[in-house]
């Protein structure tokens, strides 16, 4: 399997098309939600990428840029980022988040919620695909 750099154009692409093949084995959200992200230190480009989530339509997309309505945005240095988006690994993200590598703005309360949607069988396996794509 081709593998890609973390948040590189190939891998915004591979990720699109995964999640476009798991999007009928996926839990609804139960939270509407729309999260800005800033991720730093990326080792191309010009060191920001700028991400949202959406949770509004019932579906979860993640895309480039921001909203200018998002209820939230969390800003995370690059390592960070892979471990929360890619690694989903719970002990380094609370790590993080005590540490002040995760910084959050505006509501809380719907980014846990999000959170909770990640134990979904089908979120699961995509995450699994997309952690095979990622170099």
């Amino acid at each position: 399997m081709t593998t890609y750099p973390f948040l590189s154009d190939e891998w915004v692409a591979a990720a699109r098309a995964i999640r476009d093949e798991y999007r009928d084995q996926v839990a609804p959200p139960t939270v509407p939600a729309k999260v800005n992200q800033v991720v730093t230190d990326v080792p191309f480009g010009d060191g920001d990428v700028l991400a949202h989530l959406d949770t509004t339509s019932g579906v979860l997309e993640l895309e480039l840029g921001h909203l200018p309505d998002a209820d939230a945005t969390v800003t995370v240095d690059y390592e960070t980022a892979r471990s929360l988006f890619v690694d989903l690994d719970q002990e380094a993200i609370m790590t993080a988040f005590l540490g002040g590598k995760i910084v959050l703005q505006g509501d809380f309360t719907r980014l846990m919620g999000l959170l909770a949607a990640a134990g979904d069988p089908g979120a699961q396996a995509a995450a699994t695909r997309i952690k095979a794509i990622t170099a």
